[in-house]
């Protein structure tokens, strides 16, 4: 038998075949007016995606690059933040300021999944008056929670300190209009819903936060801000762009104007509910509070090992799906449904968790799951 390889994980994401085609076009050099049009295209296209009249950097890093890169511009050692911590990719927060000698109070949430709520933040904020910097996560991707920025800017707008969020997976999958939201740091990857490899970082700031970044004292080079800044009035780079990625970017940006952001918006709404939909009516929980709609998160039902699970999706049924990490290695398992997705991508995934689930001796009323998601899909199909 043939067997097909499903991307249903969180990061890579499928990319659109015009995208995966413009990267086997002739490379082209940088400093020129050619590139230098394609450049401001793009970075235009992310300001729409972010929401926000302020400027989009392009950093050639994964979204990490963007974290680290908030952190050094905005920071001095000593400086005092706080790091809501959810899940493996809040804890970096935490992790990155660490390294640099922040002094972070981290907020973790235990267990994964629970939600952490605008007053809890204030009540944070006011035990912290000298607090520079609140460092928070749009989707949690280790554990498929959402939470709420909005709630968290109407909080921090009214302190010295400046919100800083990471939007990796959840930008362009969720409204998160930075300007509106009062979110004064946004970043993102490319490899989520932006729809091409892995490469590209994206991050703006606002001018609350270019104020703090103009006193940083925290050692930075590549990821130096400034520079970046200067270059884009030159409609340029400071060092050398991923620019294949770029030129795939263009592409993936004009299937998200073409469908809109309130489209685009309401398509992973859709794509969760029938993930949802489905793992429900297979007798599975979900992991998060406040799911969003990035991926869906669930617990590995009593008697089965969750590496196996994950294990046997892949190996045998070829459906690429992620399984936790550390301390929920093992416990949990993630469909992701952002991106290039389409609905027959969920009814695939429920598929093969379906056939998963049997080999490995869960009780469920087979067909249940594939049959729940269809209902969904049909009454939203357009």
């Amino acid at each position: 038998m043939i067997k097909k390889y499903y991307l249903l994980s969180p990061g890579p994401t499928p990319v659109p075949e015009r995208a995966l085609s413009a990267a086997a076009e002739p490379i082209f050099h940088h400093r020129t007016p050619e590139f230098s049009a394609l450049f401001m295209e793009v970075t235009e296209g992310l300001k729409e995606v972010f929401g926000t009249k302020e400027d989009v950097y392009i950093l050639t890093s994964s979204g990490t690059g963007a974290m680290e890169t908030a952190v050094v511009n905005l920071l001095s050692p000593g400086d005092k933040v706080l790091t809501i911590s959810g899940g493996k990719f809040g804890e970096r927060w935490g992790n990155i300021c660490k390294a640099y000698g922040v002094a972070y109070k981290e907020i973790a949430l235990d267990p994964w999944g629970k939600d952490f709520s605008k007053e809890e933040l204030e009540a944070e904020l006011k035990a912290m008056p000298d607090c520079k910097a609140v460092f928070a996560t749009l989707s949690e991707t280790s554990s498929g929670a959402m939470f709420d920025i909005r709630g968290f800017g109407e909080a921090v707008a009214k302190t010295p300190a400046v919100l800083v969020v990471d939007g990796i997976s959840g930008a362009g999958v969720t409204p998160c209009p930075m300007d509106d939201w009062k979110v004064d740091v946004f970043l993102s990857g490319s490899q989520k819903s932006f729809m091409i490899p892995p490469g590209l970082a994206y991050i703006a700031l606002s001018q609350k936060a270019w104020a703090l970044a103009a006193n940083s004292k925290l050692p930075k080079f590549y990821f130096d801000l400034k520079k970046a800044k200067k270059n884009l009035a030159d409609k340029t780079t400071p060092w050398t762009p991923g620019i294949s990625l770029i030129v795939q970017q263009k592409h993936a940006l004009d299937m998200i104007k073409k469908l809109g952001l309130e489209g685009l918006f309401a398509h992973h709404r859709v794509l969760a509910d029938a993930t949802r939909a489905g793992v429900k009516a297979l007798g599975l929980e979900l992991l998060a509070q406040r799911p969003g709609n990035v991926l869906t998160c669930c617990k590995v039902p009593a008697g089965i090992e969750g590496g196996k699970l994950v294990k046997t999706m892949q190996g045998k049924y070829m459906a690429y799906i992620a399984g936790g990490q550390e301390p929920y290695k093992g416990k949990i398992f993630r469909i992701a449904h952002l991106g290039y997705m389409g609905g027959f991508d969920i009814i695939t995934a429920l598929s093969a968790l379906e056939m998963t689930l049997m080999d490995l001796g869960h009780k469920f009323e087979a067909g249940a799951g594939i049959k729940a998601a269809q209902a969904v899909l049909k009454e939203n199909w357009q």
